[in-house]
């Protein structure tokens, strides 16, 4: 079984996302609001919520790969961002839903929100290629 929070990619640890336990069974991601994720005074920086999107995502396949997670490459594809409101200075979470994964394509829905779940700022649909790892 793989430690979830040791695949964490460096930008993710330099932007202070840590895991938080899990969400009707996919990854929670959790982001303090830092000045290294400002944008506009105030503001979270729309970089830093579709980096927090993108790792989301990659974390719920992770998650849903289970043991085959090893013998599988992770390429992404494409990622398309809706920012729906403005984050402001206080923690964000994010949580990835793997719609599809099949042998080759996976399908991954996330979404990142703040106080309030049903209020989110921005939600992102990514596609993967799934490679087998060369032995």
């Amino acid at each position: 079984m793989i430690d979830l929070a040791d695949r964490l990619p460096p930008y993710a640890r330099a932007m202070g996302i840590r895991m938080n336990g899990t969400l009707d069974g996919a990854p929670l991601l959790t982001m303090d609001f830092s000045d290294r994720a400002m944008g506009r005074p105030g503001y979270l920086h729309g970089g830093a919520i579709a980096g927090m999107l993108e790792i989301a995502a990659i974390m719920a396949l992770h998650a849903e790969l289970g043991d085959e997670d090893a013998n599988v490459r992770i390429k992404p594809v494409n990622i398309s961002v809706e920012y729906l409101r403005g984050g402001i200075t206080v923690e964000t979470f994010a949580r990835g839903q793997v719609v599809r994964a099949g042998r080759r394509i996976a399908n991954v829905r996330a979404e990142a929100w703040q106080a309030d779940r049903d209020k989110p700022l921005a939600s992102c649909w990514m596609n993967f290629l799934l490679k087998p790892r060369k032995a």
